[in-house]
């Protein structure tokens, strides 16, 4: 029986490397019956919104999607369609595997970290009130109020929500990854000696949760000394979690141990939809070219197929993309500048993923 996929292509070169993708996917053998559904920039002016209900609606009949990325202005404009998915299908835990590959032009050759981030609170969960507000006014005397000290009238306000229910289920995530998976440890990610209310109650959580999980290690770790650990000594760490404004910074950090995002696959987890993706921007500058590196869509499907249950399927992709990148010969320019200090010989997004669906083949 085939498995229900949403497939999002995005904005700028998503189309292209979730076409690379899908084209792998189907290589596997692995049945998929996809529903392409348009979401981003491109949409706005048919909808009037970068998320219609309908992928809304195709998404949840599914309960599996993947997407490519889709353009967030910054500063202004629409919110973005990522933070949006997230907070409607409650998609609570960011997933990101941090794994050296092959020629990835990093200078450490055996990262192997696993990001788990909350995906719904903390600075990112849209509670903010522009300059001049009503509300800044009122929060301005709510503070005042409680005895601490007023911020300036002419301040914007974001509001960081960390609770218990929250942490708690994120850092659970982390252990039970970690258990199912067989790592080692866990760190807890926090700036609890400056936010000592928000995450002061996520380290304690942490530490609570922590112990009713005696055969995983665990430690606590301030945000900032984690940062410069993991450029140190990655080998120190193992499985990471983290409250959402901190674990997407670290992400990219842990991105940048392994060649960089696109290398870097994602996956979006709730109790009962998730949604997979690259942890990429939509690159419209290379958008149409046919240059794009199309690895961190196709490793973000072989965590899909692990969802689904297509263990073998996801493994053999792997190693299909270890094999293309460790060979050299046909992979992408920024790879071959990684490996050669030039473009040359490089290949597009499309060849690539023949190469991979070759060396799938090849396997049989």
């Amino acid at each position: 029986m085939a498995h229900k996929v949403a497939l999002i292509p995005g904005d700028g070169i998503g189309p292209e490397i979730t076409a690379a993708m899908r084209r792998v996917v189907d290589a596997t053998g692995v049945e998929i019956d996809w529903h392409v559904v348009d979401a981003g920039a491109g949409v706005m002016e048919e909808y009037g919104t970068p998320l219609p209900q309908h992928v809304l609606d195709a998404v949840a009949e599914a309960k599996v999607a993947i997407k490519g990325p889709i353009t967030t202005p910054i500063g202004t404009g629409f919110r973005s369609v990522n933070v949006a998915l997230r907070k409607h299908f409650d998609l609570y835990a960011c997933v990101r595997p941090c794994l050296s590959q092959p020629g990835d032009g990093s200078r450490y050759e055996d990262v192997d970290i696993v990001i788990v981030r909350e995906n719904t609170e903390d600075l990112y969960a849209g509670i903010e009130f522009d300059e001049g507000a009503p509300e800044v006014a009122r929060l301005s005397e709510l503070v005042v109020e409680s005895g601490q000290k007023a911020f300036r009238p002419d301040s914007a306000i974001s509001v960081k929500p960390v609770s218990v229910t929250g942490s708690r289920r994120i850092v659970e995530y982390a252990f039970e990854y970690a258990r199912r998976c067989g790592r080692r440890k866990v760190t807890a990610v926090h700036k609890a000696n400056i936010m000592k209310a928000t995450d002061g109650l996520f380290l304690r959580v942490a530490r609570e949760v922590a112990q009713a999980y005696p055969d995983i290690q665990f430690e606590d770790k301030i945000v900032d000394a984690t940062c410069m650990g993991l450029v140190q000594n990655p080998d120190d760490f193992d499985v990471l979690v983290l409250p959402n404004l901190y674990g997407d910074i670290v992400s990219d950090l842990g991105a940048g141990l392994v060649g960089g995002l696109g290398m870097a696959p994602g996956s979006n987890i709730g109790r009962d939809i998730a949604v997979f993706e690259a942890t990429h921007g939509s690159a419209p500058d290379i958008a149409g070219k046919d240059i794009a590196n199309p690895t961190a869509e196709i490793l973000s499907a072989a965590m899909m197929l692990d969802h689904l249950g297509e263990h073998d399927a996801a493994e053999r992709v792997r190693r299909a993309v270890r094999a293309v990148l460790a060979d050299g010969s046909r992979v992408t320019g920024d790879v071959r500048r990684a490996q050669t200090g030039s473009t040359a010989g490089a290949v597009g997004t499309q060849a690539y993923a023949d190469a991979v669906i070759a060396s799938l083949r090849a396997e049989v």
